[in-house]
């Protein structure tokens, strides 16, 4: 049994965290001893080094968190006032953040009813003559249909991001998550696969992009600058090197939190199984999925939402995460003149988010823990069942594969 963690109630189960080892510890050490005089800057240039030969690209810049790299990536590209972003109505809100910080207009698109990221046949119709990028995100370990929207990027001649915050890891067609699109952005959260505590990445291929990045992201500075010559107004956007080792050791150790949150998902996959209208992340031909978060989505014949099955989960101390809200449908949001055409018109989007919760995918959990919480939502799903809903009212989703039989609740007590 996994022991309870330091503060945390007895046997709570936690739905995210990070797996840190002796290794990562003596890195960190190291580099708060070493990482200044003629250490300076050594841990970050090698952290980059090493996660875009990861990643599968030419250049990677070490940043404070995901959100920076967007802002920084949005910024190189030249976006500001007058002109549109278009971005998924159904993510964290830090992917839209940085379009407001620059003045510009979010245009909320509906997302695919099966991957639940950005849908291309509404960023088709979202694009206009003022939109300036779209930034497609890598949904919860899931990717975004990118064959798609590079050809609408190059048809309306506009930049693409690719929000890979949560999807370290993935692949679409051997092409690893944050390679796929003009810029790529990453999370090193600490409730994200691989952690520097806080944290993030940009990286990409294009070279220009990646000078006005370098100059952006450090007071407007050019590199290598020794004479604080600063040519424009910039940022103060680097990471630390105690920040860099950490990352360091997480990343030689990937492939093991990879397999372990694939464990997690297939654990949830033979015990939820069987559940008509209950749909679990999707992995469609060519995508290799990270699962970063296990999700799960129900349809309408079974009458409680995700608060309703939140609260049952903590009742029997499990953790859990609402699905996304909405972007336009937040309150900090809300009031942007895109939103209310966005409400009236993302059907999947509100769809899914009232009906779905990100189960606990913590890289400590052993898979009791798992079962327990499979077991836990399966009682609570089915004993809000009221009547099944057609085929042909039910979003096109991956369904849970059947199982012979059902699994019985056993006592977390006397587990």
């Amino acid at each position: 049994m996994r022991l309870p963690l330091q503060g945390a109630l007895p046997n709570r189960i936690p739905v995210a965290g990070p797996d840190i080892s002796d290794l990562e510890v003596s890195l960190v050490a190291d580099a708060a001893r070493g990482g200044f005089y003629q250490g300076a800057n050594q841990y970050q240039s090698r952290f980059e080094q090493e996660f875009a030969g990861y990643v599968g690209v030419s250049h990677a810049v070490a940043l404070p968190s995901c959100t920076s790299a967007i802002h920084l990536a949005l910024a190189a590209m030249g976006v500001g006032p007058g002109d549109e972003v278009i971005v998924p109505d159904i993510t964290w809100i830090a992917t839209v953040a940085p379009v407001l910080y620059l003045g510009a207009t979010p245009i909320f698109a509906d997302v695919d009813p099966t991957t639940w990221c950005i849908a291309p046949t509404s960023v088709e119709h979202c694009l206009s003559k003022r939109t300036k990028a779209i930034i497609g995100v890598d949904l919860y370990g899931g990717m975004c249909d990118w064959a798609r929207l590079r050809g609408l990027a190059r048809a309306a001649n506009v930049r693409l991001i690719e929000d890979a915050a949560e999807a370290i890891g993935s692949s679409w067609m051997n092409q690893r998550a944050g390679s796929l699109a003009d810029i790529g952005a990453f999370s090193f959260h600490g409730s994200k696969t691989m952690t520097t505590g806080e944290g993030g990445m940009l990286v990409t291929n294009d070279g220009d992009l990646l000078a006005r990045v370098l100059r952006l992201r450090d007071h407007g500075r050019a590199p290598n600058d020794f004479f604080f010559e600063n040519e424009e107004v910039g940022f103060k956007y680097r990471m630390s090197a105690v920040q860099a080792a950490m990352g360091l050791g997480q990343l030689s150790r990937l492939q093991q939190f990879l397999d372990k949150k694939r464990r997690i998902f297939s654990l949830y996959s033979e015990h939820l199984a069987g559940l008509d209208g209950v749909t679990l992340n999707a992995e469609p031909a060519g995508l290799y999925n990270s699962y970063w978060m296990s999700t799960v989505v129900w349809d309408e014949s079974y009458d409680i939402l995700k608060k309703g099955v939140m609260a049952r989960l903590a009742a029997r101390g499990i953790d859990s995460r609402p699905f996304f809200n909405p972007l336009s449908s937040l309150p900090a949001l809300s009031n942007i003149a895109s939103a209310k055409p966005a409400r009236e018109r993302n059907k999947v989007a509100y769809g899914l988010s009232e009906r779905g919760i990100n189960l606990p995918s913590a890289l400590c959990l052993e898979d009791d823990d798992v079962l327990w919480a499979a077991c836990v939502l399966r009682a609570a799903l089915e004993s809000s069942r009221v009547a099944p809903v057609s085929a042909r009212e039910r979003p096109a989703a991956a369904v849970v594969p059947a199982s012979p039989e059902k699994v019985a609740i056993p006592s977390r007590s006397a587990a």
